[in-house]
């Protein structure tokens, strides 16, 4: 029997007579055999290579093969965009062969919640966080709701994996089994990652597991680096090319999107803007767009990066440079979509470091190189999370329960640890301890109570932001930062859009806004990039070797690397260039942000503090000199790891040794691993 004739016979007379294909992919076929044995899978394939269906045809196979009944396949993705995108044709697969589908997210009405409950759909399309809510809420009836799972699509999955959403997603599904005579069939679909069978064994670390498919980087696209200098002229090369065609614009920052999709329609170009803090309805308009227009501009964030199915989309541009080589390629795979097309992509740098680091990451995927998905290490705050959201999904229950739990969710870490987050938490009031059952504690309450603990429910900190109203239109959010000063009349920028404000109720946490002519501000708060040694390491042979190989550089990108060469007089054969101005030495390590950042905590005295950026150190001549050549591992005081931990959330259900493990697991590299102190005593010795 062939892999096709394995598939429910439904099935096989849909493909070909409803859908018209001749045969399935190759990793579609693939996947046939393991999914319906049970075995969890991760399938791979390149960008636009049908991953999607490669899951959900066999699942529905199974699905009648089996009579499931009820919800019996969660579908999980990263963001909301694309769920809304996949909900249509996915809806069409099941609809085939009599089965539905339904999506459930925080943009999703109730009366559309009540429906699905009453109703309860075959595929539930949802997020880690819409599942935690359904897990805690007294109004969900769990062991009815959950009780026929049987599969879980992840979509994405790594890019769950690269950061603590993944830990999260993981211990959700550990908790939905639960409620499951049997244990969830779990399929991750991913592309462009270096460590597949690592991924998959992380994903599901018990029974049978089967990787299905290949990832590989492909070279094959146009690729040009062009230095603009500014955000202005890059609206102003985006508006003169590639007109009467659909060009998606990235840019890595909300405020950067909302300056650019204004200068674009200063310019009369047709511009759609999609960022996380749009209103549901402003972003629907943008991911309408690539269904629907032709001759425009859609400048989104990362939140479009992944997975959106774009169609006939025509270019991708990106401002300045992403971090990772995977972003890089998730965005390029938008287009080239269409028979014959090619995939392409144009950087628009506007600063040096922008520049060089589109020069790095170009470096690396010329030569083929992706990074490896791996989740942060020593994930205890997450640990914490779980601890207080099972709490309230159990109401009270014993010390022996809880640390079985995590057991399972985490089989990573020590047990030991997991009694020490009890102790501590409890000590701290986020739990109440009686007669040997745990409840959730007073602090817990005044920390996350509010709105039905809603701010328990996601592995991230998201800022406090207000809503902009005009009249009874949500518009988006706002960052109350961009509201301070005495300006007699403030401008804000918004869905690309000016307004004034014309009141901001506090209480309410709502600015009501009025349309401007032109002008404002956009502005959010958010983190630094990281970035790794990896990527340092193609921007520093990139400024040794040139352009790499397949990637173009416009005249403004030729005379920019000819300055940054003549500048840095780099040596192929030397790992570092230092100079120094008298008072301080400059180091160009390209070791990382990490690596760096490390060499500069050891070296730093209390009074004189060593400066670091991913690229380089910079080292006051005086500190070399009376520290020497000695080599330290990283010593955090209670005070620093506090500062440190600003940014971690669920930092205070964490005990000091378990919190300082998180920090130096995840900002600092081993002692052993500090390759730049011996270089530069060697220099300030001369």
């Amino acid at each position: 029997m062939s892999e096709f004739e394995q598939l429910h016979p439904s099935l096989q007379y849909h493909v070909v007579n409803t859908l018209g294909w001749s045969t399935l992919r190759p990793t579609q076929l693939a996947a046939i055999a393991p999914i319906h044995a049970g075995a969890h899978c991760l399938l791979l394939a390149p960008t636009a290579g049908g991953k999607t269906e490669a899951a959900a045809i066999p699942i529905l196979s199974k699905m009648l093969r089996e009579s499931w009944a009820g919800t019996s396949v969660l579908y999980i993705c990263p963001i909301k965009a694309l769920l809304n995108n996949l909900e249509q044709r996915l809806t069409h697969y099941a609809g085939l062969v009599g089965r539905t589908v339904a999506v459930w997210h925080g943009d999703v009405s109730q009366s559309r919640k009540m429906k699905a409950m009453k109703e309860a759909p075959d595929i539930l399309l949802t997020t880690p966080e819409s599942i935690e809510a359904m897990l805690i809420s007294v109004r969900v009836d769990r062991p009815t709701w959950f009780g026929n799972l049987r599969a879980v699509v992840v979509d994405e999955l790594h890019a769950f994996a690269a950061d603590d959403r993944g830990w999260h997603m993981r211990s959700v599904l550990q908790r939905l089994e639960h409620y499951l005579p049997q244990p969830l069939q779990r399929i991750g679909l991913s592309a462009t990652v270096s460590n597949p069978q690592e991924l998959l064994q992380w994903f599901a670390p018990s029974g049978e597991r089967q990787v299905v498919g290949t990832a590989t980087v492909s070279t094959d696209a146009d690729v040009t680096i062009d230095h603009v200098g500014n955000l202005e002229n890059a609206a102003t090369v985006i508006s003169r090319l590639h007109r009467g065609e659909k060009r998606l614009v990235f840019c890595d920052s909300r405020s950067s999107a909302e300056q650019l999709s204004s200068m674009l329609r200063a310019r009369d170009v047709r511009t759609f803007v999609s960022h996380a803090s749009l209103s549901a309805a402003e972003r629907k308009q943008a991911e309408a767009a690539f269904a629907e227009e032709k001759d425009c501009v859609i400048v989104a964030t990362s939140t479009l990066e992944l997975g959106i199915d774009v169609g006939d989309l025509d270019r991708v541009i990106q401002i300045d440079s992403p971090s990772t080589v995977s972003s890089f390629l998730q965005r390029m795979g938008r287009t080239g979509r269409r028979t014959g097309g090619v995939r392409n992509c144009l950087f628009l740098t506007t600063n040096q470091d922008a520049f060089m680091l589109a020069l790095g990451v170009t470096q690396l995927w010329s030569q083929s190189w992706v990074e490896a998905a791996r989740p942060p290490e020593e994930p205890w705050p997450i640990v914490g999370q779980q601890i207080l959201v099972s709490t309230l999904e159990h109401g009270e229950w014993p010390s022996s329960a809880v640390i079985e739990l995590l057991s399972r969710c985490f089989p990573e870490l020590p047990e030991d640890g997991f009694q020490s987050m009890l102790t501590h938490m409890v000590q701290r009031g986020y739990l109440d301890s009686s007669e040997g059952l745990l409840r959730i504690g007073p602090q817990a309450e005044r920390d996350y109570g509010r709105g039905h603990y809603r701010d328990l429910l996601a592995s991230f900190s998201g800022a406090q932001l207000l809503t902009g109203r005009h009249g009874s239109a949500e518009v988006g959010y706002i960052d109350p930062t961009v509201l301070t000063g005495d300006e007699p009349q403030r401008l804000l920028l918004l869905a690309g859009r000016s307004w004034m404000v014309k009141e901001i109720e506090w209480s309410k946490k709502i600015v009501w806004l009025e349309p401007a002519k032109e002008g404002g501000k956009a502005r959010w708060m958010g983190g630094a990039r990281s970035l790794s040694r990896e990527v340092c390491q193609g921007i520093r042979a990139a400024l040794i070797s040139g352009a790499p190989p397949g990637v173009h550089l416009s005249v403004r990108g030729k005379s920019e690397l000819v300055a940054l060469q003549e500048e840095l007089a780099l040596s192929p054969g030397a790992d570092f260039m230092s100079r120094s101005d008298g008072s301080q030495i400059r180091t160009w390590t390209f070791a990382g942000t990490k690596q760096n950042r490390t060499y500069a905590h050891t070296a730093s005295t209390e009074g004189k503090k060593v400066k670091f950026d991913a690229l380089s150190v910079q080292v006051p001549v005086a500190l070399l000199a009376s520290r020497g050549g000695r080599e330290e591992g990283v010593k955090l005081s209670p005070e620093e790891a506090g500062q440190l931990a600003d940014g971690i959330k669920f930092a205070d259900c964490v005990p000091l040794d378990l919190l300082l493990r998180t920090i130096l697991a995840r900002l600092f590299v081993p002692k052993n691993e500090i390759h730049v102190r011996g270089r530069l005593t060697s220099i300030a010795s001369h």
